[in-house]
């Protein structure tokens, strides 16, 4: 298994007119929890697009249960259960302290720049062998 907890105040802007985190404000959200794993890995995403792979999303599910409001601190816990393969499956839980607000999963596949599916680099494929051994 994978995790990693990333941090953020909730910033005005991701908020309406009561104060109440706005629900697209989530995605982005997700982007820093799931740059965050992949970095704390040793795979930065940057790193990835350097050396020509992608993960574009292919599918986002969320489940809000309650609202985060301007000024809370909210972690994002980004998590991969299964081995990954050319696919990959990020599952999301977004908390107020041990409070639970929204969870949730992203699929992304590799792909290279003309968007054509692509084994993971090999770095990537070493963490998942060491990490999902007995998986």
């Amino acid at each position: 298994m994978l995790e990693h907890h990333s941090q953020i105040e909730v910033r005005y802007s991701e908020t309406d007119m009561m104060g109440i985190v706005y629900h697209g404000s989530y995605l982005p959200w997700l982007e820093v929890g799931r740059t965050g794993l992949l970095a704390a890995y040793g795979l930065p995403y940057r790193e990835l697009e350097a050396a020509g792979f992608y993960l574009p999303v292919t599918e986002i599910q969320l489940r809000y249960l309650r609202p985060a409001r301007y000024g809370d601190l909210i972690t994002i816990r980004a998590t991969v259960r299964e081995k990954p393969a050319v696919r990959l499956r990020v599952d999301y839980l977004v908390c107020r302290d041990s409070e639970v607000l929204v969870e949730g999963h992203t699929r992304h596949v590799f792909v290279d720049k003309p968007g054509r599916p692509r084994r993971p680099p090999p770095a990537f494929i070493e963490l998942a062998e060491a990490r999902f051994a007995n998986a």
